[in-house]
């Protein structure tokens, strides 16, 4: 019977020679980890299309201080993020890339960047803690996490936080490890730098969160020592002022454009609006992110759930003391805050690699424990749930199958097995292995074949397209349905109607027009209508699901001509 455990063995022990070809490796891993449905998927409402908008509108009207959704003002948070978002847009505009300001695939470049900079950067971590075929496979299972291949295909911030978070970490825990005794090579001296580098840009990227991670951890490092002398060589001073440097320039430009508005609406709204209650319905209670671990962690997370005794045993050792200090002090603020998205906590789960990766080499998963096989067969459940949400999806809105994506689902169950049976013969290794295979067949299933084919999701794409193909450079406005993604696809100008007598009005004005109107506004508009001399025409009327509200959506398009 034919084994992938040999294959596997010869791949690491070839790629773990050298530090170039691992880096080569993963680079190519991700790229085929992330990359499938990068470019097809749809603006995700709201938060993507919101970023991706407020960017192209620092490329409409070259002001790259202040940050805008149409006419509001974005201060929720800092600028690095559409900075970034920009620079991709204009270089796609310079390569010849057909309508780049609406190509949402370029202001997914840099969380793409950002995605494959934390995989490399966990396996530079984690050579603080394991051998280079450890670190290797940690960065491979980052690279496998269901939550990071979301976060790579979404234009927003949270991929490029991942990397500043793990770079940050690797560096703090190299002073950490010298100071101990327990790092088996002579940190670089520019290991300082680094440290402080990837916080400035933390900072332009979303604020407080990096320093947070690490702050914590060093409360908890250093209430241990009862000193905080081990941080001496990340060098504080020269290093905060590198932070100025780099961050202080924009904040004090935002602060003159809005008279200190932005840090009264990002710092006294949005982020201590989280603190206070659940923004944007986004509520959740504590435990939510031990929740949903199993999904977003997926395919390794059931593994990592049989590090927890290890970890605990083994707790005041200094490669286990630091990743705890690195995850739980975190984890528990993010599960206190009643605000709850699942991409809070990636930053903490290449720690969590680590200690899952410690816990097998040092035999601390147990294969015999009680209900260790039943906790390895989870592995099976995420594919299974998101098989039948997506055929349940497909069938209920479009009547139809993603028949392209069943052979795919089948291979990843067979994958699925693969890995309950390694870990059922001790090869704990080459389970884990397995699971990035099972991950990248389910991507590869999913992004391009099942989501794809789940037509009714796409309202705004198919609105866009309809407003296009009306009649040339239309002025439009929509009554009813109003997502950032349609915005962004249709045009900064997009108007919102506020009844059917303005969306009326809107239409009897001369030029090309074109007007959405949604069902539940249909009986207003054709009203106001009936004291209109110059009827519209009734283009099109498009069918959906509109995941936000968790409704079918019935909109028609009507269309003004010019003349």
């Amino acid at each position: 019977m034919f084994s992938l455990t040999p294959a596997i063995d010869r791949l690491t022990s070839v790629l773990a020679a050298s530090h170039a070809r691992v880096c080569a490796f993963l680079v190519l891993l991700s790229l085929a980890a992330f990359l499938p449905g990068f470019s097809t998927l749809q603006p995700l409402d709201r938060d993507e299309p919101r970023f991706a908008q407020a960017s192209k509108q620092m490329l409409e009207t070259g002001d790259f201080v202040d940050i805008r959704f149409q006419d509001e003002a974005r201060h929720k948070k800092p600028v690095g993020i559409y900075w970034l978002q920009s620079a991709a847009v204009k270089a796609g505009e310079a390569l010849g890339v057909p309508q780049a300001r609406t190509q949402i695939w370029l202001y997914r470049i840099p969380s793409l960047l950002g995605a494959i900079a934390t995989v490399l950067l966990t396996y530079w971590a984690l050579l603080a803690f394991l051998a280079r075929r450890y670190a290797l496979l940690g960065a491979s299972l980052m690279a496998a996490a269901v939550l990071l291949g979301v976060e790579a295909r979404i234009a927003k911030t949270d991929a490029v936080l991942a990397a500043c978070a793990v770079a940050s970490m690797g560096a703090l825990a190299r002073a950490w490890f010298d100071w101990t005794r327990s790092l088996a090579f002579v940190p670089d001296r520019r290991n300082w730098l680094v440290f402080w580098g990837a916080t400035a840009i933390g900072l332009l990227i979303k604020g407080p969160i990096v320093p947070m991670v690490w702050g914590l951890a060093i409360l908890v490092l250093s209430a241990s020592q009862r000193s905080f002398r081990w941080l001496k060589p990340l060098r504080f001073g020269p290093g905060l002022l590198l932070c100025l440097i780099v961050a202080l320039p924009w904040f004090v430009a935002i602060m003159l454009k809005t008279g200190g508005s932005f840090f009264a609406e990002s710092v006294g709204q949005d982020m201590l609006g989280k603190v206070a209650e659940g923004q944007e319905k986004h509520w959740g209670p504590p435990g939510f992110y031990l929740l949903v671990f199993f999904a977003t962690y997926w395919p390794a997370a059931a593994f990592a759930a049989m590090a927890v005794p290890f970890a605990w045993i083994r707790r005041k050792e200094p490669q286990i003391l630091f990743l705890i200090a690195w995850i739980v002090p975190s984890w528990l603020v993010f599960e206190a805050v009643p605000t709850k998205l699942p991409h809070y906590v990636l930053p903490l789960y290449p720690a969590i690699t680590a200690l899952l990766l410690l816990a097998m080499i040092n035999g601390g998963i147990d294969r015999y424990r009680r209900g260790a096989v039943a906790t390895a067969c989870l592995v099976l459940i995420v594919p299974l749930a998101l098989m039948g949400v997506i055929l349940f999806g497909n069938w209920k809105l479009d009547q139809t199958l993603p028949w392209l994506a069943l052979p795919g689902f089948a291979l990843v169950l067979l994958a699925a097995a693969g890995v309950i049976a390694a870990f059922r013969r001790l090869d704990l290794e080459g389970a884990l292995w397995r699971c990035v295979l099972a991950s990248l067949l389910l991507t590869a299933s999913v992004y391009p074949f099942a989501i794809e084919s789940l037509r009714s999701l796409k309202l705004s794409p198919r609105l866009a397209e309809a407003a296009r193909a009306a009649c040339p450079d239309p002025a439009v406005q929509t009554l009813g349905y109003r997502e950032p993604s349609l915005v962004f696809l249709t045009g900064t100008n997009l108007g919102m109607a506020a009844s059917g007598q303005q969306a009326a009005d809107f239409l009897s004005l001369p030029g090309c027009r074109v007007a959405f109107v949604e069902k539940r506004f249909a009986d207003e508009f054709q009203a106001a209508l009936a004291n209109q001399p110059v009827k519209p025409r009734l283009f099109t009327t498009i069918r959906g699901f509109n995941l936000n509200g968790g409704r079918l959506l019935e909109i028609a398009v009507f269309v003004r001509e010019p003349g």
